[in-house]
């Protein structure tokens, strides 16, 4: 079996209004974290959605962003193999007591990602599926070359699909896990980074939302294959976000 995103993060400056944001946007709700702290949950229908959290000081210079976390079943050896190819490890390998063993990464070109071996669990639920709203739906690479990115990424069990012609853009790779679309990698003018999709049910509504309530459209909506239309922007405190679904006229 592949290694499949099991998380995603938003870390920030300003939690409330990053809390309002997206709640007028993808319709998240938030609780506290049930370990405590000041960790918040996003939640949407009763399941839990995402995190949220303040910006470590140590990353503030980067600004705010939406981290992924990958499932792997060693941490450890999981951080070596990344530095022997070139990645960098920020922080970790360490434990978070009761969720796992955590490691902040990065890829050969920059981006970075999380990678989570999680504690077991007899009470994991079942998630809704990815063009649910307000899941997580699609999973996106800006590289700055994507063939070197997929070479590396492969060693997760990727498998490449189909790809499509941007034109002046280039070439979008979508890649498979465990046999479904789960992504894409291009080149891109974006400083590397991994880019989380939440399933909305109106793209046109959720560009009023974005508009309305203090964030950045950047491109979009935008169709693409399979007639979604895609919105990637900045939320009020800068994070770099999409969004993508139907339009509903």
């Amino acid at each position: 079996m592949a290694n499949h995103f099991i998380w995603h993060e938003l870390n920030t400056t300003d939690r409330d209004a990053a809390a309002r944001f997206y709640r007028a946007v993808v319709g998240w709700d938030t609780k506290p974290y049930e370990g405590g702290g000041d960790y918040r949950i996003f939640t949407m229908g009763g399941h839990d959605g995402a995190g949220l959290m303040a910006l470590p000081e140590a990353a503030r210079p980067g600004g705010p962003y939406w981290a992924s976390y990958l499932h792997v079943a060693d941490v450890d050896a999981e951080a070596a193999a990344i530095k022997a190819e070139g990645g960098a490890i920020h922080v970790g390998p360490q434990d978070i007591p009761t969720v796992g063993r955590f490691a902040v990464v990065g890829d050969p070109q920059g981006a970075v990602y999380m990678i989570l071996a999680p504690a077991p669990r007899d009470d994991v639920p079942a998630r809704p599926p990815a063009s649910t709203p307000g899941e997580v739906g699609w999973h996106e690479l800006h590289a700055t070359d994507w063939r070197a990115a997929f070479d590396f990424y492969a060693r997760y069990g990727w498998e490449k699909s189909h790809t499509f012609d941007m034109g002046a853009m280039g070439t979008y790779q979508i890649f498979g896990i465990d046999g479904t679309d789960a992504g894409g990698m291009m080149t891109s003018p974006l400083k590397p980074q991994w880019l989380p999709y939440v399933s909305v049910a109106d793209i046109d509504a959720a560009k009023a939302a974005i508009e309305a309530n203090g964030g950045r459209i950047m491109h979009g909506p935008a169709e693409v294959p399979g007639g979604t239309f895609i919105i990637q922007g900045s939320d009020p405190q800068g994070a770099t976000f999409a969004v993508a679904g139907p339009r509903k006229r």
